[in-house]
Parts: C-alpha cells; sequence; structure tokens
C-alpha cells in the first residue's frame, strides 16, 4: 500500500493527452469476449445457461450500484461514513452486501475540498469487485498505470476532471491486500435527494477518483 502526493500538472513528451476512456478498446473487448464465448460453446465447455447465470449475477447481484448505495449512505448518514472510514468490510455489512471475492480488505479514502483521490493498480488490476463490478479497460492499461502516478493531474484532464491547483491529489495504490475505494465530494443541490437519486448520480469513475459526480438536472 503506498500512496503519493502531487502538486502540480505534468505534461507528455509530444505535449498530447490520450483518452483512455473513448469507446473503441470496448468494442475491442466485447468482440473478443464473444468470440471466446462462441468457441467455449462449440467446444462443449460452457452452456447457455451458464453464460446466463453470469451475466445476471454481474447485472443484478455485483456491480457499481452497489457501491453508488455505499456513496449515497455516507454522504446521509454521517456516523455510517465515520464506521466506513474506519472500518469498510464491516460497514458495508451493514448494508447486506457481501465482501464476495476481490472485496476483502476494503479501505476507503474520502474526497474533500482540499483533496481528491484517485485509485491505481501499478502492478497489475487489483479492484473492488462487490462494489464497483467488472474492471473497465482503462484501470487495466499498462500506459495509464504508469501515468497515473507520474502525472495525475494530466489523467485526470483526460477524463474531464480539472482541479483547482491548490487542491492536493493523493494516490492510492491497490494491492491484493488492500483495494480502495473513492467517497466523491457530495454535489450541490441535493440537499432534497433520497438515497436512491443520490447514488444515481454516482459513476464508476467518480469511486475510483478519475471522475466528479453528475451536478443534478434543474427540476430534478
Amino acid at each position: 500500500m503506498s500512496t503519493h502526493d502531487h502538486d502540480h500538472d505534468h505534461q507528455h513528451a509530444d505535449g498530447e493527452h490520450h483518452h483512455h476512456h473513448e469507446r473503441g478498446p470496448e468494442s475491442y473487448y466485447a468482440a473478443r469476449t464473444k468470440a471466446l464465448e462462441s468457441l467455449f460453446r462449440e467446444k462443449g465447455l460452457i452452456g447457455t445457461d451458464t453464460v446466463d447465470r453470469v451475466i445476471h449475477f454481474f447485472d443484478h447481484e455485483m456491480g457499481p450500484f452497489n457501491g453508488a448505495r455505499v456513496v449515497a449512505k455516507a454522504w446521509t448518514d454521517a456516523a455510517f461514513k465515520e464506521r466506513l472510514l474506519e472500518d469498510a468490510n464491516k460497514a458495508i455489512k451493514e448494508l447486506g452486501l457481501r465482501e464476495g471475492i476481490e472485496g476483502e480488505n476494503l479501505k476507503v479514502v474520502e474526497n474533500t475540498p482540499s483533496t481528491h483521490n484517485v485509485v491505481c493498480c501499478t502492478l497489475c488490476s487489483c479492484w473492488p469487485w462487490p462494489l464497483l463490478g467488472l474492471p473497465p479497460y482503462w484501470f487495466k492499461d499498462p500506459v495509464f498505470r504508469a501515468r497515473v502516478v507520474r502525472e495525475p493531474r494530466a489523467v485526470l484532464k483526460d477524463f474531464g476532471v480539472e482541479l483547482e491547483t491548490a487542491k492536493k491529489v493523493a494516490i492510492w495504490d491497490s494491492s491484493a491486500q488492500v483495494r480502495f475505494f473513492v467517497i466523491p465530494e457530495r454535489p450541490e443541490g441535493t440537499e432534497h435527494f433520497s438515497e436512491e437519486q443520490l447514488a444515481a448520480l454516482v459513476s464508476t469513475e467518480a469511486m475510483q477518483g478519475l471522475g466528479l459526480v453528475s451536478q443534478p438536472q434543474p427540476g430534478a
């Protein structure tokens, strides 16, 4: 486990930023997944029911909707947030959520007006699966893993996040021993929102520090 503080911007040598969150790679991996699924079915290694069960599991039991629910609870219940920051695994059990594989030894950090937290995994792609579901392709990208430690503000800008110069950026390196999860800052104008409405604003990127929470639409 390690953290790194950065207080200034860095640029690529060629002066460009590469966007790792475009649709291209997702389509590539989707095509590969479909091809492998077809091959396994042809060889009789898996059946349609097996694939359907796995898809149902990630659609309804394990996914970013779990993490968003945790964030919404932390925003509306100060005592819960305190317990979450102290012992994340114990606190999420209060919501009926299971640790599951890859969900052991969770550590929660909170974004504040003075500090913005970003999570990465510099060695491989350790990820809190029970709270966030399948890791996105950018988290496993070796270029992303190298850049986010070296030039976090440039990477954040690639993801559409521009922070004030005075705000510190803290980098948290997930590992097999501990996986990090971010409580993003609650947006203004959500005082009357229910936990369900708040959860709907929270993205996977926001819970890893690579995004900000969506501002509520007028009239919401």
